[in-house]
């Protein structure tokens, strides 16, 4: 097992990517604790994973959830190796000018601000013995797709945190990479597109050239190796999992 002996938050981890990320790491032989806004769906998943994982409610743009989560990792488990700050949100795809000051504040909140609040809350944590943070950012942070202009720039944050992050915390043998996934099979999806039909499908796909959207599957095996002592001289990359999306 990958990760035998490691404790893993997972943000964002009842649906989606998350959800695939903390299964997979389950499987790996991680204590997974499952943290989303949908407290009852991160215990329903924790519930069905093996290694006694735990399911924890909270807002990860909020500071107080976010130390509180932390807290309750360290008495559930007694440490923290792995942080997985998986949690996001998108505006729907439209004009710049169109996306509200609401949908602005709390795209940047979920999407950047909680990468911050768990640096705060679970760095310390982390630095007497070293481990791995993985931001999950995106190809839009790459490579922009019209209609989601403050989507895309939350997520250049994220690439861009990523690194900055992983040369301040390298002292610390603390590794920091980012994902950066190609649209994928998730609730998020329909959103990007603005709407789902099979033409805004078929459109979106012309553009990934393996020709397929990306899976929680995708996501959570390139996850696993930046968590694993394998990629213990990777830090500081942005992996795009993007079927030749950036190419």
């Amino acid at each position: 097992m990958r990760l035998q002996g490691k404790v893993a938050i997972v943000t964002g981890g009842a649906q989606g990517f998350g959800a695939g990320i903390a299964e997979v790491f389950a499987r790996e032989g991680a204590k997974v604790v499952v943290t989303d806004i949908n407290g009852e769906g991160a215990a329903k998943l924790a519930a069905s994973l093996p290694g006694g994982a735990i399911g924890i409610g909270g807002d990860v743009s909020k500071l107080a959830d976010v130390k509180a989560i932390v807290a309750e990792t360290l008495k559930a488990f007694g440490k923290l190796d792995i942080i997985v700050n998986n949690a996001g949100i998108s505006h729907r795809n439209k004009p710049m000018t169109e996306v509200s000051e609401e949908e602005f504040d709390r795209v940047f909140a979920v999407n950047v601000k909680s990468i911050y609040n768990f640096a705060i809350a679970g760095v310390p944590a982390m630095k007497e013995k070293g481990g791995a943070i993985i931001n999950i950012g995106s190809t839009a942070g790459i490579r922009p797709r019209p209609g989601l202009a403050w989507y895309n720039a939350s997520k250049g944050a994220v690439n861009l945190v990523s690194k900055s992050m992983a040369v301040e915390l390298a002292p610390f043998r603390i590794r920091v990479n980012a994902i950066a996934p190609v649209a994928g099979e998730t609730p998020l999806l329909a959103t990007f597109m603005g709407q789902d039909t099979p033409e805004i499908r078929a459109k979106f796909i012309s553009t990934i050239p393996l020709g397929r959207f990306s899976t929680p599957a995708d996501i959570a095996n390139a996850a696993l190796f930046l968590a694993s002592d394998e990629a213990s001289m990777t830090t500081g990359s942005v992996l795009e999992v993007d079927g030749g999306r950036c190419i």
